[in-house]
């Protein structure tokens, strides 16, 4: 798994595959080429996963998909979450990566996303009481019917986009390049293989840990074990002093498949970062570009609790298990990203 996170960093650090800057460009200059992009992941994955999860197992081990309650609290959740990713220029995966590759800032932001995901982890009884349904996968109620639902979603969302699209915008440079086993290596990728490479990956994650990719819950459970060494107690939480949080912080994190992941996501992109010749440490742009950074943090952090996940374990891994849950998050994350663009303005960030 740890292998496997390697490969993650350096498929999204090559390909500089990015899920908020491509909402962003979205939204400013009606650039589709990194949504198409995901469209394309989503495509593949779907058609990856749908049969082990019909079966249920493979190689003789359970698998389940990443399939949540269809919530307010995540619709709530996932518009935080927009808006984070925006001030914090960046989401969940994207702040491994760049930190793979040498951004000091998105440390900052690492720090607050971790807090704010833990505080959400105390605070879960505020929002029990709110309308929820149960989970519902267009895989488990259809079957195959359910997956060519979705795919027929998404053909039609990726036409929309196309048609929508800026007619100026050219191919991105790197996909018109021939490839070759020395780009592969070195770099760049275009984003068209990014996204055969992310659905590839998740693919093999699902195999090997019985579950689909995610990110959050390492940053969740870091900060806790960080917390518990400052003194405070996991007894006064209902979440951490039983179930699936005790046996966590009882634990190693190398015992954490999601921890042991995200080591690996930055260090491929570390590795990636140097073998383009680009492993540098760059420094904040500014003092308000900090505390966009700690804001946006806490705010992905909080809402990625909130919202069963983020634009990994709720999205992406989401709506490639045909869970409705990820299309309302995707929905309400877009919301938030349009007001979190009008805000970058406040802290001088650039679109």
């Amino acid at each position: 798994m740890f292998l496997i996170g390697g490969l993650f960093g350096l498929t999204l650090y090559h390909a500089s595959f990015g899920f908020a800057s491509s909402y962003r460009k979205l939204f400013v200059y009606r650039d589709v080429r990194g949504v198409l992009a995901q469209i394309l992941m989503l495509a593949i994955a779907t058609l990856i996963f749908a049969p082990f999860l019909l079966t249920g197992n493979a190689f003789g081990q359970d698998l389940r998909g990443a399939v949540a309650p269809v919530a307010l609290q995540g619709v709530i959740g996932a518009f935080l979450f927009g808006i984070g990713m925006q001030l914090g220029s960046g989401c969940a995966c994207g702040t491994l990566y760049t930190i793979g590759g040498g951004s000091s800032m998105m440390l900052l932001t690492l720090l607050t996303f971790g807090i704010g995901s833990f505080g959400a982890s105390l605070t879960e009884s505020l929002w029990a009481a709110l309308p929820k349904a149960e989970p519902i996968s267009l895989l488990k109620s259809w079957g195959w019917l359910g997956v060519g639902i979705q795919l027929v979603v998404l053909g039609a969302i990726a036409f929309l986009l196309w048609r929508l699209g800026k007619p100026s915008l050219q191919a991105d440079k790197e996909s018109t390049q021939p490839f070759s086993l020395r780009n592969l290596l070195y770099g760049p990728w275009s984003l068209v293989l990014g996204a055969i490479a992310l659905a590839l990956l998740n693919g093999l994650t699902l195999l090997l840990a019985g579950r689909p990719w995610g990110v959050t819950w390492g940053f969740t459970l870091w900060t806790a074990k960080i917390a518990q060494m400052l003194g405070w107690n996991p007894a006064t939480s209902e979440f951490w002093s039983q179930g699936m949080g005790a046996e966590a912080l009882s634990k190693s994190v190398f015992a954490d498949i999601t921890s042991v992941m995200n080591f690996g996501i930055v260090l491929g992109a570390a590795l990636a970062a140097a073998l383009a010749g680009q492993l540098t440490v760059k420094k904040p742009a500014s003092k308000w570009a900090i505390a966009a950074a700690l804001i946006g943090g806490l705010m992905m952090g909080y809402g990625a609790r909130l919202a069963f996940g983020c634009n990994v374990g709720a999205y992406f891994s989401g709506i490639a298990s045909t869970s409705l849950h990820g299309w309302l998050w995707i929905t309400f994350a877009l919301l938030g990203t349009g007001l979190g663009i009008r805000l970058r303005s406040l802290f001088q960030l650039s679109n």
